[in-house]
C-alpha cells in the first residue's frame, strides 16, 4: 500500500513553518494516541502521524522528502515499496541492482556500523511537565560483550576470514543468457554475510558479540515540556557493530491531563466558579495554583466568562520568564433555595423592576403568537 503524503497526514501545507508542523503533530498525537483513542485504527494512524512528523520536523529529511518524496535514491526505492520489490527484504538498493547486472563492490562486512536507535515512551504528570523532573528508567538494550569485547570469539581465539566469500560476505553467480553473462551477488551461505567465521564462540554472548542487558538511565525532563515532545539521548541506544558507535535513545513524552488546569502555550487556564453575590457585589476569593493558593479580587458586576491574570504563575519560558495563570470565572446559579432566600430574591427582582410572573406570561404569549399555538 502506498504511503500518504506527509503534509496531508499532518494537515499542513508545504510552506508550513516548523512551529505549525509541531502544533499539528501535537494536536493529532493527542487525538489518536492509543492510550486515549480506543478506535480500532487509532494505533495505525498514530504511527503514520509520528512517521510524518519525524521527517518534516528534521530540516535535512524534509528537504530530501520535498525533492524525492517517499522514493530514496541513495538507498533503493525505500519506503515507497514493500519487502517484495526493490526495497526492504528484496534487493538492498541501487548497489544490488548494479551487482546483479554488472557486478560491483559490496559494503565491507568488517566496516564499523552504528547501532540502532531505541524508542521509549513515558507518561508524566501535568505538574512535572510544568516544572521539570528527573526520572529513572530501566531500558533493555544490547551492549558490547565485555568478555570478548565484541569479537564474538572465545578468549585466546579470533574470528577467521570466510574461505567461501573471502571476507566479502557475498558470493557471485554467473549466468549465461542470450544477451551475455549476468553476474548476480547473493549473501554468502557459509558466513551469513558476515565475511567471517567464528570457530570457538564466546560463552557469554554465544558468538554474537553483544549481550542483552537492562541499563538504568536517568532522564532529565526540562521545565515546560509539551505533550508529545521527544527527547534524544545520544549514545544510549543499541550497541554498534565492529566497533561502531551506539545509537540513540529517543524518549517520547506524554503528559497526563490535569483535573483543574489546562495549558495554552506558557499560560495555564483555570475555571473558577463564584457565587452570584460575589459576582454582583465583588469580593476576594481563593484561587488554586500549581504552587499552592493565591488570593484574587473580583470586582463588582463581574460576568460569567470574565478572565483575570495572575502574573508569573504559569509555565517557565526562558531566561527566567514565566507565563501567567488565567482565571476564568463562572457565575453559579443558586439551587435548592429555602423560603427566606426565595423571598429575598423576589424582593431583589422587584427592586430591579423585574416582575417574574408577568414576564413569564408575556413570553409565553409571544411564543403562542409566533408559532400559532392555541
Amino acid at each position: 500500500m502506498s504511503k500518504r503524503d506527509y503534509y496531508e497526514v499532518l494537515g499542513v501545507n508545504r510552506n508550513a513553518t516548523a512551529d505549525e508542523i509541531r502544533k499539528a503533530y501535537r494536536k493529532l498525537a493527542r487525538k489518536y494516541h492509543p492510550d486515549v483513542n480506543k478506535e480500532s485504527d487509532a494505533e495505525d494512524k498514530f504511527k503514520e502521524i509520528k512517521e510524518a512528523y519525524e521527517v518534516l520536523s528534521d530540516d535535512q529529511k524534509r528537504a530530501h522528502y520535498d525533492q524525492f518524496g517517499h522514493t530514496d535514491p541513495s538507498g533503493g526505492f525505500g519506503t515507497g515499496f514493500d519487502g517484495s520489490g526493490f526495497g526492504g527484504g528484496g534487493f538492498g538498493g541501487i548497489e544490488d541492482i548494479f551487482d546483479m547486472f554488472f557486478g560491483g563492490t559490496r559494503r565491507n562486512p568488517f566496516a564499523a556500523r552504528q547501532g540502532a536507535d531505541l524508542e521509549y515512551r513515558i507518561q508524566i504528570d501535568f505538574k512535572e511537565a510544568v516544572f521539570g523532573t528527573s526520572i529513572e528508567l530501566q531500558i533493555p538494550k544490547t551492549e558490547t560483550c565485555s568478555t570478548c569485547m565484541g569479537s564474538g570469539a572465545k578468549q585466546g581465539s579470533r574470528a577467521e576470514t570466510c574461505n567461501v566469500c573471502h571476507g566479502r560476505g557475498q558470493v557471485e553467480d554467473i549466468k549465461n543468457t542470450p544477451w551475455g553473462k549476468i553476474q548476480h551477488s547473493r549473501t554468502c551461505p557459509a558466513c551469513k554475510g558476515e565475511g567471517k567465521v567464528i570457530r570457538d564462540k564466546c560463552p557469554t554472548c554465544a558468538g554474537v558479540g553483544q549481550v542483552k542487558k537492562k541499563r538504568k538511565i536517568s532522564v532529565k525532563i526540562p521545565p515546560g515540556i509539551y505533550d508529545g515532545d521527544r527527547l534524544r539521548l545520544r549514545g544510549e541506544g543499541e550497541a554498534g557493530l565492529n566497533g561502531g558507535p551506539p545509537g540513540d535513545l529517543i524518549i517520547n513524552v506524554f503528559v497526563k491531563p490535569h483535573e483543574i488546569f489546562t495549558r495554552d502555550g506558557h499560560d495555564i487556564i483555570c475555571e473558577l466558579p463564584i457565587t452570584f453575590g460575589i459576582a454582583a457585589l465583588g469580593g476576594e476569593v481563593v484561587v488554586p495554583t500549581l504552587e499552592g493558593k493565591a488570593n484574587l479580587k473580583i470586582p463588582s458586576g463581574t460576568q460569567t466568562g470574565s478572565e483575570f491574570r495572575l502574573r508569573g504563575k504559569g509555565i517557565p519560558k526562558s531566561r527566567g520568564v514565566v507565563g501567567d495563570l488565567r482565571v476564568r470565572v463562572r457565575v453559579v446559579t443558586p439551587t435548592q433555595l429555602n423560603e427566606e432566600q426565595r423571598e429575598a430574591l423576589k424582593q431583589f427582582s422587584r427592586l430591579c423592576g423585574e416582575y417574574i410572573q408577568e414576564q413569564n406570561h408575556s413570553f409565553f404569549d409571544k411564543m403562542r403568537r409566533a408559532f400559532k399555538v392555541d
